[in-house]
């Protein structure tokens, strides 16, 4: 996908979406938990909130910059050189600060403090391996899916992010972005600062697995010229 916006209206663009995103994730945590004492209800409307919007945000804004709303995702494609690294930067940096906004926002809408600490422990070794997963997930579902469909990678990258959160312990961060904004909530989906960091080292070892993987099994088939290698 060529993108023909100024790099300030692309990095708008990221704050804007991923701003949306956490104001659908942490918003969606907080109604879910006024409403049911069950965890797994709450869990469940989260995941669903999530991904919807994923799905939305994804399809609107992929013709203006590409919809990474993660910094992860753009890490890919500058070292791909799809992206040059002076738009990764703005874009990565865009997306921090949309996704703090996103949260802020959420806790705006439903009258809690705008930011507030989480005191659950996200520190396990189980946890940082299901981070790396989640991420290694989402990196190659958008490379694949970017590549073989686009027109339906908005609803792979939903449907694979509302699965992840069932199937990872970690009910799957999958952005570094992200993994940062929701350390300022209390709420349903928050995280201790101090757990930050291990989440992110994680997601970046699986995301960047998933890159060189792909990556490796397209250069294979060009060398093959382009023929099948399965047997």
């Amino acid at each position: 996908m060529t993108l023909k916006a100024g790099l300030a209206r692309r990095a708008a663009v990221e704050a804007i979406g991923t701003a949306w995103l956490l104001a659908a994730v942490v918003g969606s945590g907080i109604m879910a938990t006024t409403l049911t004492r069950d965890l797994g209800l709450a869990l469940l409307t989260n995941s669903i909130a999530t991904g919807a919007t994923l799905v939305v945000i994804v399809t609107l804004f992929a013709p203006v910059s590409g919809s990474h709303f993660n910094p992860l995702v753009t890490l890919v494609f500058a070292l791909r050189r799809d992206l040059p690294l002076v738009d990764a930067a703005a874009y990565a940096l865009a997306q921090l600060i949309g996704a703090i906004a996103g949260v802020l926002l959420a806790h705006a809408m439903f009258g809690q403090p705008l930011i507030s600490a989480y005191d659950q422990v996200r520190s396990s070794g189980g946890q940082w391996l299901a981070e790396a997963v989640a991420a290694f997930g989402l990196v190659t579902t958008v490379m694949l899916g970017s590549r073989h469909d686009p027109d339906r990678t908005p609803a792979l990258v939903g449907l694979y992010i509302v699965a992840a959160y069932w199937f990872t312990s970690s009910t799957s961060f999958a952005n570094p972005a992200v993994a940062i904004a929701r350390s300022l909530t209390g709420s349903f989906s928050g995280i201790r600062g101090v757990d930050v960091p291990a989440f992110v080292v994680a997601e970046l070892v699986g995301g960047m697995t998933a890159a060189w993987l792909v990556g490796w099994r397209f250069n294979a088939r060009a060398e093959s010229g382009g023929r099948s290698l399965e047997p």
